[in-house]
């Protein structure tokens, strides 16, 4: 079967590929292969920069056509590394070949052994990932939340004095404000958000333990871990994780996690509210031209928006 979004596995891919397309572009194979290209085209122009001694005349006017690389990477290139990979049978060091091509096309063949020079894998993936972590947050995630919190906030206003019967254990209570109800969401949204703006995004960078042994035994006049910070904070923007073993702590990520927890729980008590207004008959749905509520019952509306969001909103807390 071709894939498409009425063959795909995953309903993420399929029934809902209209609302996650744009993940693709921080969270697919591709993406991280991209990533991963970036990462080692960054380093080894932060190496040029130092400079190492023997990559001191790197021709500074391609370091342009170096970032391009990352900047113009294609479906097909990721197809060419997924064919070397063939070979490899290693991922992280079939995009170290693709590059080295890349270096013999410009004119770099003598300097390619550069490429990864002292790192391992987790160098790499433990860059790439909370690199397109931080790209998606600021791209998509932040704005997204920022704008329900906007949305509800306008409708707060708009419906501040309006009165309604509240009820507590299912009962009838004290009366509130319908835009009063919906500022709790907003509190409560901005606050999550808030915190977690200030979760740090961090990588691991540190060679093959964490120690940077084989840059130090190589060149042990540089202050590498110093490098390290550098790098990680100046070309990716990201926090280097000080103390690690091979891999990453995964500490901060999964704080990061679980502030969208969170935050997704949040949404699933305003879709829980909503819901139940709409059975108290507090709220109306629209009836769209052809939408058929139910296939029995076609006077009915059903509330399945934010039955689906609810329901997506909890899976996505239990991989969370």
């Amino acid at each position: 079967m071709k894939l498409s979004n009425l063959t795909a596995i995953s309903p993420i891919d399929g029934r809902y590929r209209n609302k996650t397309d744009e993940l693709s572009l921080f969270f697919s194979e591709f993406a991280l292969i991209k990533y991963r290209v970036k990462v080692e085209i960054e380093y080894f122009i932060a190496l040029c920069e130092l400079p190492l001694p023997q990559l001191k005349d790197v021709d500074r006017s391609l370091f342009p056509s170096l970032k391009g690389i990352a900047d113009l990477f294609s479906e097909e290139e990721a197809h060419h590394i997924k064919e070397i990979e063939k070979i490899t049978n290693h991922d992280v060091k079939a995009v170290e070949y693709f590059i080295k091509e890349k270096f013999d096309v410009l004119g770099l063949a003598q300097y390619k052994e550069f490429i990864h020079f002292g790192l391992t894998s987790q160098d790499i993936n433990n860059t790439s990932a909370p690199l397109s972590v931080k790209d998606y947050l600021h791209t998509c995630y932040i704005p997204q939340i920022e704008l329900l919190i906007a949305e509800l906030q306008r409708r707060a206003d708009e419906w501040r004095d309006v009165p309604m019967l509240a009820k507590t254990h299912g009962q009838p209570a004290s009366p509130t404000r319908l835009g009063k109800e919906l500022q709790v969401f907003v509190s409560r949204l901005e606050n999550q958000l808030e915190l977690l703006k200030q979760v740090p995004l961090s990588a691991k960078f540190g060679g093959a333990t964490g120690n940077f042994n084989a840059h130090h035994v190589a060149y042990p006049e540089f202050d590498w871990r110093e490098f390290g910070n550098q790098f990680v904070a100046g070309k990716l923007g990201l926090a280097r994780e000080q103390w690690t073993t091979q891999i990453s702590n995964y500490d901060n990520l999964a704080a990061l996690f679980d502030a969208v927890k969170r935050i997704n729980t949040i949404q699933i008590d305003l879709n829980r509210d909503v819901w139940q207004y709409i059975s108290m008959e507090y709220f109306k749905q629209r009836i769209k031209e052809g939408e058929i509520g139910s296939s029995a019952m076609p006077h009915k509306v059903n509330p399945i928006d934010f039955e689906n969001a609810e329901g997506n909103l909890g899976i996505a807390n239990a991989i969370l």
